[in-house]
């Protein structure tokens, strides 16, 4: 069984987030989705819309995800990778080149954004 993570805040779920969910779960067969905490967001400077509790519920829902966890930390990519016996670590294209360095320990996929969406650009347009 090949197993896939991602990481992200998913915060205001749009078609971005659900193509890149998509597209991840077709690299493997397992797909694990780690969701932002709340803590973790605050120490990035990051006001989320939605708590954790219901971004975290709603990526459950999405037929292509296998397990929700929460992220606390940067850090915590290299231990989930280890302990999960991850086979390939994806994220966004904006991101490019920033997780070369998992790649000692599972393949590094970086898939291209949706085009035109973005939870910035939402929230943006209500200003």
């Amino acid at each position: 069984m090949i197993k896939v993570i991602t990481y992200g805040t998913f915060d205001l779920f749009h078609y971005g987030h659900l193509k890149i969910l998509e597209r991840a779960k077709e690299l493997g067969d397992y797909l694990i989705v780690a969701v932002s905490t709340d803590e973790f967001n605050a120490t990035k400077h990051k006001a989320n819309i939605y708590p954790y509790q219901h971004r975290s519920e709603i990526v459950k829902a999405i037929e292509y995800v296998d397990e929700v966890i929460p992220e606390n930390s940067w850090e915590q990519k290299t231990e989930d990778i280890i302990t999960k016996n991850i086979d390939v670590f994806v994220m966004g294209s904006d991101w490019e080149g920033e997780f070369d360095s998992l790649s000692k320990h599972c393949k590094v996929v970086y898939l291209p954004r949706t085009e035109n969406i973005s939870s910035t650009q939402i929230k943006d347009s209500f200003k």
